[in-house]
C-alpha cells in the first residue's frame, strides 16, 4: 500500500517524548513488510528548527519524510504542507495529530482524495487533560473541527484500551475503533550490575506524570529517585521544593534527558521503574524498562497496566512497594516476565502486522 502518514513533527526532534519516536518505528517496519511509506510533518522543534531539507524528502529507515517550513510553530501551519496534501495520491492517510493544523489539513485532504482515512489521537483525548489547558479554546475546537474529521474518519487507532476508554468519555464519535500497540526495537540487557533501592523515572518531566507522587513515597520506603529527562515546563524547582519540605531533597536526583546506551543501562540498574502518571495512553519508557527485565510500578491509568498486571511483570499498587524492595527473588521472575512480555507482544514486526490489518479492514470502509 502507498500509505502517508502526517505528524506535526517528528525525528530527530525528541524533545515532545515517546509519540515521535513510536510513529517512527511504525513508518519503518511498515516499510520493511513492503509498504512506500510518506511522512508529511514540519520543521518545528520546540522554539527552533530542526537543521533538515524542506525542499527534498530525507530518506530515514526507508520512510520518505518531507519536512515543510511552518511560519506559525506553535499551530504547525504550513502553506506547502497544504499545497503538498492537494495532490496526495496515497492509498491510506494516518494522522498522529489532534488540536493542530496538520490533522486538520490531513483529514481534509484524505475527503478530497477520497481515500481512507485513520486518526490516532495519542493520548490527547482525556477529558481532564482537556479542561487543564485551553479549555474553552479545546472545547470549541472539539465541538466543531475534531467532531467532524473523527466523524469521517474510516477508523480510530489507540494505543491501549485505557486511551479508548477515556476517549469514549469526550461523548465525541469513534468511528470503527481499534488498539494497536506501540512497539520497540529489541535490544539485550546490558551486563551492568543492578542497583539496590533505586527508582528511575525516565521520561518528559510533566505535571501529568505523577513525579509529585513519586516523591510522596520516598518518606515511606529506604530508596533513591533518579528523575531522567526534559523539562520543558520548568518544574524541577517545585519538584525540589517538594522533596524539601519531605525531608528527601538528599534522595532524588535530576539526572537530565539520557539518551541511546546511557538510557539502557540506567533502566537495566534501576531496582523498579516508576511511572505513576494521571493519564499515560501507554508507556514507551515503561515498555523500555519491561525489556531491560525491570519491574515497573505505574498508576492504573497507564495504558500498559493491565499488561504488566498479567504478565505479572510489576504492580499497580503503592502499597506493595516497600515489600518488594525487599523480595529481590519476586523482583527477579518480574524482570523475567517483562522481558518475555515485550518480546512476545510488542515487537515492530507483530505491531506492523496487526496495523497493516487495520488498514486493509479500512480499505474495504465507505468512509471518508
Amino acid at each position: 500500500m502507498r500509505l502517508l502518514h502526517v505528524v506535526p513533527t517528528y525525528l530527530p526532534a525528541r524533545r515532545y517524548g515517546g509519540p515521535i519516536v513510536a510513529v517512527h518505528g511504525l513508518c519503518r517496519a511498515l516499510r520493511e513488510r513492503g509498504h512506500e511509506v510518506d511522512v508529511f510533518t514540519t520543521n518545528v522543534d520546540g522554539d527552533g528548527v530542526l537543521d533538515v531539507p524542506t525542499a527534498t524528502p530525507v530518506d530515514l529507515d526507508g520512510v520518505r519524510v518531507h519536512y515543510f517550513p511552518s511560519p506559525m510553530p506553535r499551530l504547525y501551519w504550513s502553506p506547502a504542507m497544504r499545497r503538498a496534501l492537494r495532490s496526495i495520491d496515497h492509498e491510506l492517510v494516518h494522522s498522529h495529530a489532534i488540536w493542530l493544523w496538520p490533522g486538520y489539513a490531513a483529514a481534509r485532504a484524505a475527503r478530497r482524495a477520497n481515500v481512507p482515512f485513520v486518526i490516532s489521537p495519542r493520548g490527547m483525548l482525556v477529558p481532564e487533560l482537556i479542561a487543564r489547558k485551553s479549555r474553552v479554546v479545546k472545547r470549541a475546537w472539539l465541538a466543531t473541527i475534531e467532531r467532524r474529521n473523527f466523524a469521517r474518519a474510516s477508523a480510530i487507532h489507540f494505543t491501549s484500551a485505557i486511551e479508548e476508554e477515556d476517549a469514549k468519555r469526550t461523548g465525541i464519535p469513534l468511528p470503527s475503533p481499534f488498539v494497536v500497540p506501540n512497539g520497540i526495537d529489541l535490544v539485550p540487557r546490558p551486563d551492568v550490575a543492578r542497583d539496590e533501592n533505586t527508582l528511575v523515572f525516565l521520561g518528559r518531566i510533566n505535571w501529568k506524570k505523577g513525579l509529585d507522587r513519586a516523591i510522596e513515597l520516598l518518606p515511606r520506603i529506604d530508596a533513591k529517585l533518579i528523575i531522567a529527562g526534559n523539562d520543558e515546563e520548568n518544574l524541577t524547582p517545585q519538584l525540589r521544593a517538594l522533596a524539601e519540605r519531605l525531608h528527601v531533597a538528599d534522595r532524588v536526583e535530576f539526572a537530565g534527558p539520557v539518551y541511546g546506551a546511557a538510557k539502557w543501562e540506567l533502566l537495566a540498574r534501576a531496582t523498579l521503574f516508576v511511572l505513576l502518571s494521571m493519564s499515560e495512553n501507554f508507556g514507551n519508557a515503561a515498555l523500555e524498562a519491561l525489556m531491560m527485565e525491570t519491574p515497573v510500578v505505574l498508576s492504573p491509568s497507564v495504558g500498559l497496566a493491565d499488561d504488566v498486571v498479567r504478565a505479572n511483570a510489576g504492580i499497580t499498587t503503592v502499597d506493595e512497594l516497600a515489600s518488594l524492595l525487599r523480595d529481590r527473588e519476586r523482583r527477579a521472575e518480574m524482570g523475567r516476565n517483562g522481558r518475555a512480555l515485550v518480546e512476545s507482544n510488542f515487537t515492530w514486526p507483530r505491531v506492523a502486522a496487526q496495523m497493516e490489518e487495520a488498514y486493509r479492514r479500512c480499505s474495504t470502509s465507505s468512509r471518508p
